[in-house]
């Protein structure tokens, strides 16, 4: 078994969903209708996996469960998207940490999937606004996720709907979610196809880090 070196990874998660707005998931409770399919997209503001450089490189998952995730009820069936960018280092050290091999918060997620229909490396474009007034990410011809900040007649000029301390934040617990509402989800790659609009999206922050190399 290959020693891990210490690693940090801190950006941007989102997601746009199947689930009705706000999504049960984050609240470690049953998707809306009994089951999920989603899009789960990662930014890397700033990373490193030892002497490895991870900033800017972004990644896409796409999935589905049926029943409570949270509760252990069920696993996820899941694919995922590595930015094509990488060079080898790069593609390495993101195979390790969202595998969950190298530890941290990736490792407790992992035990989640019961499938992995696959890695595949395409282009990611990923855009958030500074505001968080809205968020999209799409790799061309097989997903597209874009979602608006959630408001309504009682949300403050320029304020967010937001929830603290979820206890079924997917990117970790202490984190900020910001709801969205989607403007598109669709996906055609690893045997998934959908296409929907105007369901629960959030935007997430996360910083996960491994062990410190001895």
């Amino acid at each position: 078994m290959p020693q891990i070196p210490a690693w940090r990874v801190l950006g941007d998660w989102f997601d746009v969903c199947k689930c009705t707005i706000p999504c049960p998931c984050t609240f470690a409770q049953t998707p809306s209708s009994g089951d999920c399919e989603g899009v789960l997209a990662y930014h890397i503001r700033r990373g490193h996996y030892g002497t490895v450089q991870l900033d800017g490189l972004n990644l896409i998952g796409v999935g589905a469960f049926v029943g409570n995730l949270w509760a252990g009820e069920t696993k996820a069936t899941m694919g995922m998207f590595l930015d094509e960018r990488a060079d080898e280092a790069q593609r390495e050290a993101l195979r390790m940490i969202w595998s969950g091999q190298a530890g941290g918060f990736p490792a407790l997620f992992a035990a989640m999937i019961g499938e992995m229909r696959g890695m595949e490396y395409a282009p990611i474009r990923f855009e958030i606004d500074d505001d968080l007034g809205s968020w999209r990410a799409e790799i061309p011809g097989r997903v597209t996720a874009r979602a608006e900040a959630l408001a309504g007649p009682m949300t403050p000029p320029g304020k967010r709907v937001q929830t603290l301390n979820a206890p079924g934040s997917e990117t970790g617990p202490g984190t900020v979610a910001t709801w969205g509402r989607s403007l598109a989800d669709t996906v055609e790659a690893f045997g998934f196809k959908w296409a929907r609009t105007g369901r629960s999206s959030k935007h997430i922050p996360f910083d996960w880090s491994g062990p410190d190399a001895t």
